[in-house]
Order: structure tokens, then sequence, then C-alpha cells
């Protein structure tokens, strides 16, 4: 582009921005909207193609703490690109897999077999490292499935329990873990309840309980699918679904705030899908740490049947709201983001900053309902000013639409993939079903960091577990240290699945000391989480993070 047209085009956009911002306040007064300006592209992170195809499409994933991931789709898409191997037992025609277990340091798959029917599930990791996952379509909505991390194919195996069943079923819903190691599974599509795993009866969690906020947040379109869920540190639930959020008691069942509503015409969950995050809890001896949800993308009210019934397909969401829910009276901040979205994917990287990644710039979820893919990830600076906080990253080449997906991995890079806008696998068209694995790698990971990039050497813990409160060690090595620019946090692996990664959190761990050991070592002296209202039980990812820079993540089991 001339520099002339390039000037023409950020004055237009910025004249979009500050029309867009003052239409907004006078919408709503009381809230102050920031127009963030265009960024300009950044050679910074490169993407890499590991896989041009894993047979399958990647709809949900889960990282295991053994580095592998755990990858499937749905069993009515009709046959894979994935045989099964020779001699597996496969009910019916389709002897194809339509779940893979990808080893992401040997770069290889493992084909698996799923019985029933996992198409718009959700899941957690238990505190064991298990992966639990939840409900699907038809005969599989009632269903719960685990899968242990393992290695051989004769070791790894889905898990059906059917002794175990879901009370409703779980179709489009979402999954926290909580403090006491217990899953919550709240919503679905016409299901207006949440309930808990594992089930017992002494504890008189064999049922289901009324939510009247999912009725409420329901509208022609739905748009409250999926709903964002995140376990605060006070132990309470932040629900939000279509452009309503609440504080929730879930042990009383007891709504304990309601908050504003995010201004604005947009509508956030499926089928107009934006999505969430809680953003780093850094915790330090000053007091409690700020507690503050982002919420990006979305479409506006009546998108999703304009772009099913007929194919005319909206502008997506430009915005974000950003909520301080610890402050006396919460207020959304909103932002413009450089360019619209819908479906995007967020993830939270090591830095404490997040990436917001995958998606479309018109339509909604839902089958050949968007158009227009957006290739260029976004940079999200949480502790910049907030005219400064989105930086427009190097593109990829392949559109992650509908039933795409993004996560961290322990390298420090994301993982993307899937991408299938259509009712079964269909390899022709604009937008045909996408089967590769592609890692996007942010700015730290070049080369000309690494002699400020740290690598972890050991952790002195109790028994390779971080306990709650306790001091422990992390010894890391480095070339170039700099005095003060050095922390340790814990970040968890999600489920990710429709734009959402559930149990998605960081935790910036309180500093104690550092004391340099050699030439070359160091050992960064922390406390483990408060409690575990900040980082429920289970398995983290450990960094540290030196001036920006974060080593590659090794795993630790909060306890």
């Amino acid at each position: 582009m001339s520099s002339k047209k390039q000037s023409f085009f950020i004055i237009f956009v910025s004249l979009f921005f500050l029309f867009s911002f003052l239409e907004l306040n006078k919408a709503n007064p009381s809230v102050f909207v920031t127009p963030s300006p265009p960024s300009s592209i950044v050679s910074g992170g490169y993407w890499k193609l590991l896989q041009s195809s894993i047979g399958i499409s990647a709809m949900h994933v889960q990282l295991l703490p053994n580095n592998k991931v755990i990858i499937f789709d749905r069993t009515d898409f009709g046959p894979s690109n994935l045989s099964l191997p020779y001699g597996t037992y496969c009910p019916g025609s389709d002897c194809t897999a339509h779940s893979v277990l990808y080893d992401v340091d040997s770069n290889t798959l493992l084909p698996l077999r799923l019985v029933t029917d996992t198409f718009c599930s959700s899941g957690s990791l238990d505190h064991d490292g298990t992966l639990v996952q939840t409900g699907g379509f038809a005969q599989g909505d009632h269903l719960i499935r685990t899968f242990t991390p393992c290695d051989s194919y004769d070791d790894c195996n889905w898990n059906e329990l059917n002794q175990t069943r879901l009370v409703d079923r779980r179709w489009y819903a979402t999954n926290q873990v909580l403090p006491d190691g217990r899953i919550i599974i709240l919503g679905g599509r016409r299901v207006f309840t949440y309930e808990f795993y594992p089930k017992d009866d002494f504890l008189n969690n064999n049922k289901s309980t009324y939510l009247q906020f999912l009725v409420e947040t329901r509208d022609p379109d739905e748009n409250n699918l999926y709903p964002f869920l995140h376990l605060l540190p006070d132990g309470n639930l932040f629900i939000f679904a279509n452009k309503k959020s609440i504080l929730f008691d879930y042990r009383k069942s007891i709504v304990l705030k309601q908050f504003p509503l995010i201004p604005g015409d947009d509508k956030r969950n499926y089928p107009s899908t934006g999505s969430s995050i809680l953003l780093p809890l850094r915790l330090s001896s000053t007091g409690p740490p700020v507690v503050e949800v982002l919420v990006c993308g979305g479409a506006p009210a009546g998108a999703f049947l304009k772009a099913d019934k007929m194919k005319v397909y909206v502008e997506a969401s430009r915005t974000c709201g950003r909520l301080r829910v610890n402050d006396p009276e919460p207020q959304w901040l909103m932002e413009f983001m450089p360019m619209p979205r819908v479906m995007p994917d967020m993830v939270l990287l090591p830095t404490g900053d997040v990436i917001i990644i995958n998606g479309a710039a018109n339509g909604t979820a839902g089958w050949e309902d968007a158009v227009n893919p957006v290739l260029n990830p976004v940079l999200y600076s949480v502790n910049e000013e907030p005219d400064r906080r989105f930086t427009v990253l190097s593109p990829s080449k392949i559109p992650r639409l509908y039933h795409s997906v993004a996560m961290l991995l322990p390298v420090g890079s994301i993982l993307v993939g899937g991408s299938n806008p259509h009712t079964s696998y269909v390899y022709t068209g604009l937008y045909p079903t996408e089967l590769s694995l592609e890692a996007y790698n942010p700015y730290y990971l070049d080369l000309k960091f690494n002699s400020i990039r740290p690598s972890i050497i050991s952790v002195e813990s109790s028994g390779s577990s971080v306990l709650y409160g306790q001091r422990f060690g992390i010894a890391f090595s480095l070339s170039l240290y700099k005095q003060g620019e050095a922390f340790a946090a814990l970040i968890s692996p999600p489920f990710t699945t429709h734009s959402f990664g559930m149990n998605q959190r960081m935790v910036a761990l309180k500093t104690a000391s550092v004391v340099q050991l050699t030439m070359f070592e160091y050992k960064l002296q922390v406390y483990g989480p408060i409690n575990a209202n900040v980082a429920p039980p289970g398995y983290y990812m450990l960094f540290v993070v030196h001036s920006g820079i974060p080593s590659h993540a090794v795993w630790v089991k909060v306890t």
C-alpha cells in the first residue's frame, strides 16, 4: 500500500472509530467507551504448519499433563479421513476415527475410537489430570466420558460411564472446575439447569437445579448457549450469557449480584458467538488480586436468523467489554477491536496478555452462516493504556470459522485447528472442512530473545506438588538476567470448543526472592496460590517469565 493510500485508510478508519465512540457513549452515557485506533501489522510472530491433515476436524481439544492433546469432533459426520487400526471393533459401517491423540513433542497422531456422539459437548480436567467429558448430541447427550493420559494405543481408550449419567441433556453446555474438585455443568440447548460431577447421593448432588438466569437470557436466536463461566477468587461464579451477567453462589443457588448489561446491540454467546476470558490473577502482599473479565466479539441482535434463513451476513461485533467484577459498583469499559470478529478464540499468554484469534468478520456460528474469515490474530496488551492495547499480528493462510479451536501449548505457542461450517465432511467450496493443525508462534519465541529467555531446571516443592500458600523454589538458567524482571505464573489447560476455553485461568504467583546460584543459574522463590478459589486443585503449566519473555512450561500439580 502506498503511503498516500495508507494515510487515507488510517484517517477513514479513525473517523469510523470516532463516530462509533460518540454513538455508543450517547446510548450509554454512564459507560466510558475507549475508541482504539487502527494498529499496524507487526512482523513479530510466525505461523508453522504442523500437520496438513489429522484426518478429523478439530472441534474440541484438551491439553493433557503429559504434553498430549485429545482432539475430537462428532460421530455423525460420516467417515473421516483417518482409519482406525486394523482389528478395531466398529459398530455399523463407519470404521474411521473421530478422535485422535496428538503428541506435541513428536508431532505424531494416534487414532481413537469414539462410541457415542460428542457433538457440541463440554469438558474439564479433574484434579488427577483425567478429562471428564460431558454430553453431546442424540444418544450422547446424557453421557459422561473420561480419558486418562496415556502413551500407547493399547492403553489409550475413551471410557463411557454407563452407570453414571447426566441428569439433564447437555448439548452446548459449559463446565467449570470448583474449589472442592467437583465440576459444575451448566446450561445447554433448552436446558435451564446445572448439575455436578462426580455424582454422589450422600452429597445430594445426584440431581439438577433450575437457574432462572438461563431462561431470561434466551432470545429468538437463543444467544445463551455455551454460557461464559469463570470461578472468582471469592469462591463464587461469574456467569455471562447473551448480554447479561451475574455473580452466583452455586452452593446456595443464590444470585448475589446482577452486573450491568454489556452496552451496545451485540449478543455474545452461541450462535452470536463471542468469547470471554478471566484476566490474570496477580498475587502480591499488597492486597487481594484485581479481578477482571474480558468479553470480545459476537454479532448484532437478529444476525443468526438473517444468516441462517436469508444468507445475509451482517457485520460482526467490533467491541470488547472489560469488567472489574470486584469493584463496589462495576461498570463495563468498552473498547474497539481493530476489526469485527465473530467466533473468536481468546488465549492467555504466559506474559499475561491475550491473543484473539480465528473467526469471521460477517455472520454468526452455524452451518454456512459466516463469511469473510479474519486471518489476522490480535494481541491484547492487558496493562497498556486503553488506546494502545490492540496490535494486529501476522495472518494465517487458513480460514478458521465455525468449529475451529486455539489453545496454549507448554512451549508458549498456540495450537490452531479445525473449521467445519458444514453438516458433514465437505472438501470443496469456498470454506471446505479443514483437517490441518498449525501453530502460531508469538513474538517472544523469536531467537533474538534467547539471551533473556529463562529455562526451568527444576521445581523444589513438596513431592512434585505445589501446596496452597506454601513457599517453593524454581531453579532456572539464563544468559542475561535483569534485576527485578522475573516472575512465575500458573496457567491451567482449558477444554476448548466453540470459541470458549473452559477453566482457562492464569495465576501470577507472589515472589519472595530471586537469588543467583552460579554465573547463569538462579532460584526464584515464590508462594503457592492462596487457596483453591484462586487456583482449583489440579495440573497447571508453570512458566517463568523474565523481561517479558517466558520459559517453556513444566507441569506441576496444585493441591
